[in-house]
């Protein structure tokens, strides 16, 4: 990880999000604020990390991290204003959560919407650049896979503790074999059977 923020002026927070691709389970966002050299070698995009790993740097993370918070979107919300807007709405949230304040936001992404008046910049790639967007990603990973790890205890025939709500072969055959649950996105292209609902929705960003 080559730097721990995008600038050092300003009290920074680093924000991202895990699950936007998924058929059912909230959307979960994180933000964290990090010490000024904070560094591990493990850290890094929380996609290019193993699950272990993951779960090792959340117990550091949010031990040693100045600040953090996670917060989610329930699927019916995501269904009612759309994905994107979701994911907005999250980190939002996630940044509303945080014990410190942050003077400023860099987002993973190319786009972001917000009432919170704090400056910000958005970074494509982020969470393979900066330390506390990459910090945020696990969080917001570990977080979202223990929640649906826990949903798949309730409804163990769609094998959410291993698939975390993907748009995987294992469970796109068990919506046809077992139907819907209160949990997934009714939206999303595989859930509603096609990708028009999804795309109709209106672009806007509820605060």
């Amino acid at each position: 990880m080559e730097f721990v923020s995008f600038q050092t002026e300003l009290s920074e927070a680093g924000c991202d999000e895990a699950g936007r691709g998924c058929l059912a389970g909230p959307v979960f966002a994180a933000a964290v604020i990090l010490p000024p050299k904070f560094a591990h070698p493990l850290l890094n995009d929380s996609k290019q990390m193993s699950e272990r790993d993951r779960e090792r740097l959340r117990g550091i993370i949010e031990c040693e991290a100045a600040a953090w918070a996670v917060a989610s979107v329930t699927p019916q919300r995501i269904d009612e204003i759309n994905i994107l807007n979701a994911s907005f709405e999250a980190m939002n949230a996630a940044v509303r959560r945080l014990t410190r304040t942050p003077q400023f936001l860099a987002i993973d992404g190319n786009r972001f919407r917000t009432t919170l008046g704090i400056p910000y910049i958005c970074v494509i790639g982020g969470d393979a650049r900066y330390a506390n967007i990459a910090a945020a990603s696990v969080l917001a990973k570990t977080h979202r896979d223990e929640y649906m790890r826990g949903l798949s205890a309730q409804h163990p025939h769609y094998g959410w503790e291993r698939n975390k709500g993907y748009p995987t072969r294992e469970h796109r055959v068990a919506i046809t074999l077992h139907g819907l649950t209160p949990h997934h996105r009714r939206t999303f292209a595989g859930v509603s059977g096609s990708g028009a609902a999804e795309q109709a929705m209106p672009d806007l960003f509820c605060e």
